[in-house]
């Protein structure tokens, strides 16, 4: 990296000595996992570009926005509406949450039997080491579930810009109610922040703005449903990582053009894997960047990934806002409703998420699914149990996945997912 983005590093507060390390490691796991497979889409070079400018360029137009007044505001969650931060002229992204960093420190803070996301939030800060995090001029939580609502708590002695989102849990007319009233909250909050009062005109935008972001992720899953798949559920994963840190239409325009190739591949029958390869769909747990371990072994165990049931995936991108509201009244409406389909497991009862799993395992032809949930994420893995016997009852094999972010258990997770597929041929 060039000196003008240690600089920038340094100015945001980074311990230039472990961002190096890290940066080490994500480099040296990207060529290892990324650009080790053969054959692969020529459009996912943007993607390569991006994931080696991800602390770089991308950081220096965030720190080029804020010296041009414009506020950056980070998240942890699909629940905060991008739509919202869009029309306040302030730039929504992602924060870091996909890998262990400064463990002995975060566990000064939180019990070790804390789910790894949020352990991970909190060693990127503890660590100095997520310029996305110290470039951010409002931090927004949300009480998904309980460990992050307690988290939150003590993450609010360590930042001075915190803002707590409260979700409803059970879903009702009173619950959609409580989620309008939050967001209007939360725009409330994102105006005082940046001066800007949000018009009907700027909202009408940052609604379409964003469903064209999700339209071409929409494009890309579709894509996926063919035999052979033109693009490995890394390569994809990849892209639903990518949206939540990279410029809205610079993204949506990627995805497309990468679309296009893939039409032809399609055309072509060229695709990433022979014809007839066990096809997965992966279902459960955000996975974060660079949380590719568990794909990565399903990808070189016989099989590919072809739909991520995941916030990280379709559960976090596949509805879109309406759009024919004209005033705030309305299309505040109308993003309350699209996020409160959002079938989160933090839901109960969740009759709707394993029916959408159902219709994902038909839609993208799967042979199976595999239920990957993060070691101590009670609502995933409490969940998981029901789904599984759901989704055998309707002769849909699934197998059940507990990991964490450590690399300790690869050859255990090898060994009962190359059992897995070997079923499912």
């Amino acid at each position: 990296m060039s000196e003008e983005y240690r600089s920038i590093w340094a100015d945001l507060g980074l311990d230039l000595g472990a961002h190096d390390i890290l940066l080490g490691v994500l480099g040296k796991a990207y060529q290892d996992i990324y650009l080790a497979q053969k054959d692969r889409p020529q459009g996912m070079g943007y993607f390569d570009f991006v994931m080696s400018e991800v602390h770089g360029l991308r950081i220096k137009e965030l720190v080029d926005e804020k010296a041009a007044g414009r506020k950056i505001i980070g998240s942890y969650c699909v629940f905060v509406p991008e739509e919202i931060v869009l029309a306040a002229n302030a730039t929504l992204v992602g924060l870091c949450s996909g890998a262990d960093f400064a463990m002995e420190e975060v566990e000064k803070y939180l019990p070790r039997n804390t789910c790894a996301l949020i352990k991970s939030s909190f060693g990127f800060k503890l660590g100095k080491v997520c310029p996305y995090l110290e470039s951010a001029d409002m931090i927004v939580g949300e009480n998904t579930c309980d460990g992050k609502k307690k988290a939150y708590e003590t993450l609010n002695e360590l930042v001075s810009n915190l803002y707590v989102m409260d979700l409803p849990q059970v879903k009702s007319e009173n619950s959609k109610a409580l989620l309008k009233a939050e967001y209007n909250r939360f725009r409330k909050a994102v105006e005082n922040l940046t001066g800007v009062t949000v018009t009907a005109e700027s909202l009408k935008q940052a609604i379409r703005t964003v469903n064209a972001k999700r339209a071409a992720i929409h494009r890309l899953s579709s894509l996926r449903k063919a035999d052979p798949p033109p693009i490995s559920g890394l390569d994809a994963l990849l892209a639903n990582q990518v949206f939540f840190y990279d410029n809205p239409a610079r993204f949506t325009e990627s995805v497309n053009k990468i679309c296009d190739e893939l039409e032809e591949r399609i055309k072509a029958k060229k695709g990433v894997c022979p014809e007839g390869t066990p096809r997965v769909l992966v279902s459960g747990c955000p996975q974060a960047v660079p949380n590719w371990k568990f794909p990565f072994i399903v990808e070189t165990s016989g099989a590919v990934i072809v739909g991520e049931e995941s916030c990280v995936g379709e559960r976090g991108t596949r509805n879109l806002t309406d759009e024919s509201g004209e005033t705030v009244e309305q299309m505040m409406d109308a993003i309350t409703e699209r996020y409160f389909k959002v079938d989160c497991a933090i839901f109960t009862p969740n009759p709707d998420r394993l029916d959408h799993i159902q219709e994902m395992a038909a839609a993208y032809k799967a042979d199976g699914v595999i239920h990957y949930g993060l070691q101590f994420c009670q609502p995933y893995l409490m969940e998981s149990i029901p789904v599984e016997k759901g989704l055998e009852a309707k002769n849909i094999p699934c197998l059940r996945i507990e990991t964490d972010y450590s690399m300790e258990d690869v050859g255990q997770l090898k060994t009962r997912i190359e059992a897995f597929i070997e079923q499912l041929r």
